[in-house]
């Protein structure tokens, strides 16, 4: 009988550690909050920092079930967050999210994981420079009048009579050896070079475009009721993103679920241009973290939309386009 009441008494208390555990790892799932993030595309290697933090469990570690949403050709991001279908977005660059401001959109921009905007703008081998571009033909997208075109017109002198719509097909500058078009310096390159092209290209943000990119953008009243949701899921991002570089396999798995068009090639590809060019790990990154906006960079993106008519300064000033407090304390050097 005294064996059998031991061996009760441990049967018993095996029993309450294995509901003791169980009810732990609940509460621990529930504490998870969850938190929507929608990209600007279809998965691919520059939104490889988020996927990294699904992969790697580092959203989880910070209490947040993460879903990414990918974005698209057809997918409105501001329109999106404004109905709540995302609590935060990916803003291809901070420019556009400070015209989404002055339009009456009560959007804030809390990180930025891309000191360099990846537009660039590609010519064939006799291309050495932007002022060679200068009378040829560029393709740009209807979206670049808002952004990148002014500031090329006014260093350059480029002008509207040489454009012509890039459609996000490059057959037409395989077809033209004159034309010169548009792209993401990790992107765009890769499917010229598959093609056997001969081509240059050349990143706006060395010549001095100001805009940041990639960021992380939320309504104010999500940055106002959910801060320390928002805040995990900056240190969390800025985390993956150096994981990411340092070993994408854990991301690119998810990205190409995501996107079955993704290849190993692509991602590989887009990697090292990330590297090459300091996209994410550059600027002021490389002293103030992963992230890191400064006022300076701010104001000198914003002075150049009022001065294009881009943006009504009586509708935002630029201390209501960014809120520097979520990088702040987060530092985490490349």
């Amino acid at each position: 009988m005294q064996r059998r009441t031991s061996f009760s008494f441990k049967r018993t208390g095996r029993v309450l550690a294995a509901g003791l555990a169980l009810l732990a790892a609940g509460a621990s799932h529930a504490a998870e909050e969850k938190f929507v993030y929608l990209t600007n595309w279809f998965a691919q290697a520059e939104h490889g920092g988020f996927y990294q933090a699904v992969a790697t469990g580092l959203y989880k570690k910070h209490g947040l079930d993460v879903t990414i949403k990918m974005g698209g050709p057809q997918v409105n991001g501001v329109q999106l967050l404004a109905a709540g279908q995302a609590d935060c977005i990916m803003g291809s660059s901070q420019l556009q999210m400070t015209q989404a401001r002055s339009n009456g959109v009560p959007i804030v921009t809390v990180a930025a994981l891309f000191q360099k905007d990846p537009q660039a703008l590609i010519g064939h081998e006799d291309v050495h420079g932007f002022p060679d571009m200068k009378g040829k033909t560029i393709l740009i997208a209807s979206s670049a009048r808002q952004g990148f075109w002014p500031w090329l017109q006014t260093k350059y002198g480029f002008t509207d009579a040489q454009t012509r719509p890039y459609t996000f097909n490059i057959q037409p500058f395989l077809a033209d050896k004159s034309v010169v078009q548009q792209g993401y310096i990790t992107s765009e390159t890769y499917a010229l070079h598959k093609a056997g092209a001969k081509a240059n290209a050349f990143l706006m943000a060395d010549a001095g475009y100001p805009s940041y990119a990639t960021t992380v953008s939320c309504m104010d009243s999500t940055v106002a009721k959910r801060h320390k949701a928002v805040q995990a899921f900056v240190q969390a991002s800025i985390e993956g993103w150096k994981s990411y570089l340092a070993n994408p396999a854990p991301a690119n798995a998810l990205i190409k679920k995501d996107n079955p068009q993704m290849t190993d090639d692509q991602l590989a590809f887009s990697v090292a241009k990330l590297k090459e060019y300091g996209l994410v790990t550059g600027g002021d990154a490389a002293k103030n973290g992963i992230g890191t906006m400064t006022e300076a960079r701010v104001k000198e993106g914003y002075d150049f939309l009022v001065a294009n008519k881009l943006i009504d300064p009586a509708k935002v000033k630029p201390e209501q386009t960014v809120d520097f407090a979520f990088t702040k304390g987060v530092k985490v050097l490349p």
